[in-house]
């Protein structure tokens, strides 16, 4: 899938472990912060939702780790969305830069809660249309 959105980042010293490569459950910290920024292009607010008692969460995560990055690396962390019933599907990739040389790939189901309860939430179904997206991106 063509990304919709992406975003540079740096490794911090701290991210990396003794073998001096980032530790795995960073790439989850870098993900989530992509999205949590895509969220935010499209004019929603993570905390706003959940002012609004609606919680998107994670409920599954698949990550393949392809190249490792050290300290001071940067990179670019692409995301993609589609819509499988009532979860949403971001694919994410990492790439190093400036190779572009792939370092993960994640697949990151998430569910809407509204008060506690899982269903489907008409007002973010119709901000992830694919030309709301593109509007607001652009």
């Amino acid at each position: 899938m063509e990304p919709l959105f992406e975003l540079e980042m740096k490794v911090r010293d701290y991210e990396c472990d003794l073998q001096g490569i980032v530790n795995n459950a960073n790439y989850q910290h870098y993900i989530e912060h992509t999205r949590h920024e895509f969220l935010e292009s499209c004019g929603l607010s993570f905390a706003k939702l959940h002012e609004d008692h609606i919680d998107v969460v994670v409920a599954r995560i698949n990550m393949s780790f392809k190249t490792p990055l050290k300290s001071g690396d940067r990179f670019l962390s692409q995301l993609s969305l589609k819509k499988e019933h009532i979860k949403y599907v971001f694919l994410q990739n990492i790439y190093r830069l400036p190779d572009r040389k792939l370092v993960m790939r994640a697949e990151v189901d998430c569910v809407a809660l509204v008060n506690g309860v899982l269903q489907d939430v008409p007002a973010l179904d119709s901000v992830f249309q694919p030309n709301i997206i593109k509007e607001c991106l652009a």
